[in-house]
């Protein structure tokens, strides 16, 4: 049986350091950080570890909302497809300076796309 994208990346311990190199560059994205304001960024980061896992092929965790009940109230805020292009190359950018393989990188943002929808309450 072919390796999960999670296994092939490394595991917990690559996707623990995505999400805090992810995190460092979103809130010093100004395109994008006022949506973080007031956020606690501890349980984020722990909520968005749970979700890159499971949404990875690792083992699924993952207890926090939907998609679309968990960003609702940044679409009410004006959260729409600038924000989300933004999220995924300071998502892209993590994984390459990781040394994630092009190909995982692809993968990776397919599986992060599939949620634009939802994540815009569309």
């Amino acid at each position: 049986m072919s390796q999960s994208l999670y296994e092939q990346i490394g595991g917990e311990a690559a996707v623990n350091a995505a999400v805090d190199i992810f995190y460092r560059k979103v809130l010093s994205d100004e395109r994008i950080n006022g949506f973080f304001e007031g956020v606690d960024m501890d349980k984020q980061a722990a909520k968005q570890k749970a979700f890159l896992t499971m949404a990875f092929g690792g083992p699924h965790n993952y207890t926090g909302k939907d998609m679309r009940e968990g960003h609702a109230h940044l679409v009410a805020r004006g959260l729409d497809d600038s924000h989300f292009d933004a999220v995924m190359e300071n998502l892209a950018a993590t994984l390459k300076e990781l040394k994630v393989p092009d190909q995982l990188i692809a993968e990776a943002a397919a599986i992060a796309e599939s949620t634009r929808n939802d994540v815009l309450g569309r």
